[in-house]
């Protein structure tokens, strides 16, 4: 993910009385921080456990799960973890703890998949990080609250559609290192388990539902095409 998620204001978080973090968001942030410390620490645990296309064709089918508590550093972990509590009390707020984890496990879910989808035929691809899971919470935390300020100025839905069309973008160009395909597909797993969970958005959001699904609807057009 892009630094820009790093500003999203702590202030409109006080200011919507919403600044308490959870009990369930300790939880998951701890479980991350501890797998991905022994990872930091034991070489061979890390490669046991990351996401690995090779060792997922041969039936290590955990590794889709266990890859997300993972990461490569603690830059990476600490921005990863920030950006989970940020806005993960968006979505508790509205619709409770348990259906939070949901989406966070299930977001976790459709990122691997996606990522495994497009790069099955990758044999080395290795990837590890909670960014798909997070990316689903950021994207249902949108969906709730498409009018947050992120960087202070841009609405939520602009950068949550923007930052799909760049992923689309980096999926298509492959000059990076950057999971897209997973933070892609952690996005979808937020939206559709969002919209379970939350139907009363149909109603009263409409416009921005449909909105927000365009670069879902962007990328599978353009797989279908071979155009990706």
């Amino acid at each position: 993910m892009i630094l820009v998620l790093q500003i999203y204001s702590i202030f409109e978080i006080k200011k919507s009385k919403m600044g308490n973090i959870s009990t369930i968001t300790i939880i998951i942030i701890l479980a991350n921080v501890i797998i991905s410390l022994k990872g930091f620490n034991d070489y061979s645990f890390f490669e046991k456990y990351k996401f690995h296309i090779g060792a997922i064709n041969n039936g290590e089918k955990f590794r889709m799960f266990s890859s997300g508590f993972l990461h490569v550093n603690m830059q990476h972990l600490i921005f990863n973890m920030f950006t989970l509590f940020v806005f993960a009390n968006v979505v508790i707020y509205r619709i409770g703890e348990v259906k939070f984890l949901l989406i966070y496990i299930l977001s976790l879910a459709t990122g691997s998949l996606l990522s495994y989808t497009f790069q099955k035929n990758n044999y080395n691809y290795s990837a590890v990080g909670a960014s798909g899971a997070v990316m689903g919470i950021i994207y249902s935390g949108i969906l709730f609250d498409p009018w947050m300020k992120i960087n202070f100025f841009i609405p939520g839905f602009v950068f949550g559609i923007g930052y799909l069309l760049y992923s689309i973008y980096g999926m298509k160009a492959q000059n990076d290192n950057i999971g897209h395909d997973a933070h892609f597909g952690g996005a979808i797993g937020g939206y559709v388990t969002t919209l379970f969970f939350a139907p009363f958005l149909f109603e009263t959001d409409l416009t921005m539902v449909l909105l927000m699904a365009l670069p879902i609807v962007i990328l599978f057009v353009m797989k279908k095409l071979g155009k990706i």
